[in-house]
């Protein structure tokens, strides 16, 4: 589907072998290499990524949550890689929504300054972080449409989920918010 000028694509698989120039990762403020996505990101990437991760760190400090920080992708099929920073999940006050809003959208601002044309998205913050995926869902989509409209200079942005039930979370999404 189009969201402006932007291929928005929905699909499940492993976001560490796909080809584009930004894969963004669910990351922590420590810029470690956590578990889940990140662990199979660096992994997959090797250790150049951590050690600008480390870098960065030592330069900025943590990353806040809802920020998001840029690094070279190593062995990956990308260009980059986008570490997201999403919220903890604490019940839903304590500015949840708004910090993994924010971290999408961050991602894409810090794509965009590297000249990226094509982004790769995982689900930010709901596997070790506890993020209700049924919640997070339409807060992703809904922020990176927003990010989008009404152009954006992106050709595509994809979203790859791990299972084929995050996918259909993530595709009803979309009926939730006609024009997206």
């Amino acid at each position: 589907m189009l969201v402006g000028t932007t291929r928005l694509i929905f699909k499940s698989g492993d976001i560490a072998a796909e080809v584009v120039d930004v894969i963004v990762t669910a990351a922590n403020t420590e810029l470690s290499g956590g578990g889940g996505v990140d662990a199979a990101v660096h992994r997959a990437g090797g250790p150049s990524i951590l050690e600008e991760c480390r870098a960065l760190r030592e330069r900025l400090g943590r990353c806040p949550t809802g920020q998001a920080v840029i690094t070279g992708a190593g062995q990956l099929r990308a260009r980059w890689v986008v570490h997201a920073v999403g919220p903890r999940w604490q019940g839903g006050h304590r500015a949840e929504d708004r910090l993994l809003r924010d971290a999408y959208q961050n991602s894409l601002m810090r794509a965009a300054e590297a000249g990226a044309r094509t982004v790769a998205f995982p689900s930010i913050s709901t596997g070790a972080y506890g993020f209700p995926m049924q919640r997070a869902a339409p807060i992703a989509v809904h922020a990176v449409c927003d990010a989008l409209l009404p152009s954006a200079p992106f050709e595509e942005v994809r979203f790859v989920l791990f299972s084929h039930k995050d996918l259909a979370l993530y595709q009803a999404a979309l009926t939730l918010r006609p024009g997206c």
